[in-house]
């Protein structure tokens, strides 16, 4: 199944994308969608000590600067299984460089997740500690490879998250 033909970005003007994950998670399976062949592909194993903090998938229809769809970081209390779509809410961005390319990550809740009480809908309801986990993750986790390779910039709140979202929006559509 061609996820770009099936979904698009969602209703990112009132915060709610449609993601397809890729990594539980948990995971140290470096699972990646790849978009010529329509499937999702095990690019390599990473040592356990860089399991992702949070389920990491892509945003369908859109492209980062990278060249590669828009990566989402999925908040949940459990791994969700790879290739599983789900409607999520933003709540802000990670502005992150790998290897001196731009490689943002947009950070979300499902939309739905009774766990919760979906009472996460902002960056700050999110607990500081796993934000410094994930901050730790991405400026880490190719240390063992390349150190240095990679560089988290900040977190941004919504409004630079849905302005990204449409910008790799718009790259998508002038492809």
């Amino acid at each position: 199944m061609d996820w770009n033909e099936v979904l698009d970005a969602g209703d990112v003007d009132s915060g709610v994308i449609n993601v397809v994950v890729e990594i539980p998670m948990g995971s140290n399976n470096k699972i990646e969608w790849k978009r010529d062949l329509k499937v999702m592909n095990l690019d390599r194993i990473d040592p356990k000590i860089f399991a992702k903090p949070t389920n990491y998938g892509f945003i369908p229809q859109t492209l980062d600067v990278d060249g590669d769809e828009l990566d989402a970081l999925v908040i949940t209390d459990d791994p969700l299984p790879t290739g599983v779509y789900l409607k999520a809410r933003v709540l802000g961005v990670m502005k992150f460089v790998d290897g001196g390319d731009i490689d943002d990550k947009i950070i979300c809740v499902p939309e739905d997740d009774r766990t919760t009480g979906n009472h996460i809908k902002t960056l700050e309801d999110i607990p500081e500690q796993l934000l410094k986990q994930i901050t730790f993750h991405f400026n880490h986790y190719k240390d063992l490879k390349k150190a240095g390779d990679t560089e988290v910039k900040g977190i941004e709140g919504y409004d630079e998250a849905i302005e990204t979202i449409h910008e790799a929006e718009k790259r998508w559509q002038d492809r």
